[in-house]
């Protein structure tokens, strides 16, 4: 498997439907503003595939200083349970050596129609060495927790991945709760 940044017509095909398809509307930034932020070197857009181009997943990152914020991940329906996102989950650890990597689950705590979706979410993320920030951020109004690579993030500078990378309307979503 590798993870290839997006640069032919299939690539962002393949990304945009999966993305449409696997994160609802409210969780969902403007596909056209990911990759303008892509082409100015603050997001990157990552196709996972196989050698032969077969498309597996999605990775779109925002890059920050010394941080990452994995903002979507993704493996196709059809190619799930194949251990791809613990594969995918590596190389993006490889990819990014040295910095702070930073991800957001959807509160676990709490109940939801998709409880048990977030449960196995949470539990593959600490599967893959991740582990758990001692705050709740509140994401365009839907409680989420944080997770690192084993760093320290605090609130202040995982907010600051967000009001230096996008618009003030975007960054006044993002709250601590």
């Amino acid at each position: 498997m590798i993870l290839a940044n997006c640069a032919t017509e299939t690539q962002f095909t393949n990304l945009e439907r999966l993305y449409l398809e696997a994160f609802p509307k409210s969780e969902r930034k403007p596909f056209s503003l990911m990759v303008q932020k892509s082409r100015e070197g603050i997001m990157e857009l990552l196709a996972m595939e196989e050698e032969d181009g077969t498309f597996l997943g999605l990775a779109i990152t925002i890059l920050y200083k010394d941080m990452v914020l994995l903002d979507y991940f993704a493996v196709s329906p059809i190619m799930r349970r194949q251990n791809i996102g613990s594969c995918a989950l590596r190389l993006l650890q490889e990819r990014y050596a040295g910095k702070r990597f930073v991800l957001e689950i959807e509160n676990t705590e709490e109940n939801a129609p998709n409880l048990e979706e977030r449960i196995r979410r949470k539990a593959f993320y600490f599967r893959n060495n991740m582990t758990l920030m001692p705050y709740y951020v509140e994401l365009f109004g839907i409680k989420m927790q944080v997770l690192t690579n084993g760093t320290e993030v605090s609130f202040e500078e995982y907010h600051e991945i967000y009001r230096e990378s996008f618009s003030r309307e975007i960054s006044s979503n993002v709250k601590k709760c």
